[in-house]
């Protein structure tokens, strides 16, 4: 997918920023992005640099306006239902989880967003921040962290890896 995308979009703008635009969307994100460096032949510490300020970029959006976003959507006859039961399911959870793990929720949030899988990243972590209600000023730089690990891991596999193989 991230190929694709890169693909389309290297039809219309630099490699350099194909990275940062793949880095901003949602599921592809930092993966992507690197992945797209990579296959474009972007250095390494240019593709992290640029990686990271995309991912990292809508973190605060979406955490400052998914509420505004979901009381919208609860005005919106078949989303209402949608919004209200994603509002009362994160409270409810966000309380208990707050309860019984205090000082595990900000660590989770950190390595739910540093596991460069399908599903995990900034974006999924910003809204679950958002959703359990957890305080943006703390949860913002604990998925930046996040980012950065993923950037990390992302950085061996599309790079370290690769020249490790070409040279054996």
């Amino acid at each position: 997918m991230a190929e694709a995308v890169s693909n389309f979009l290297s039809q219309y703008f630099s490699p350099e920023f194909v990275v940062f635009l793949v880095s901003l969307l949602p599921i592809l994100e930092l993966r992507g992005g690197m992945i797209a460096a990579a296959l474009f032949g972007v250095p390494w510490h240019r593709a992290i640099l640029i990686s990271l300020a995309g991912n990292m970029l809508p973190i605060y959006f979406v955490i400052m306006f998914i509420e505004g976003v979901l009381k919208w959507m609860k005005g919106v006859g078949p989303l209402s239902g949608f919004a209200r039961w994603v509002e009362a399911k994160g409270a409810k959870r966000g309380a208990i989880m707050s309860e019984k793990y205090p000082a595990q929720l900000y660590l989770g949030l950190m390595l739910f967003v540093a596991v460069p899988l399908p599903g995990t990243g900034a974006w999924t972590g910003a809204l679950i921040a958002s959703v359990l209600g957890l305080a943006p000023k703390k949860s913002g730089p604990t998925i930046c962290v996040g980012v950065l690990i993923a950037g990390a891991i992302m950085s061996i596999i599309t790079y370290v890896i690769p020249a490790l193989i070409r040279q054996a």
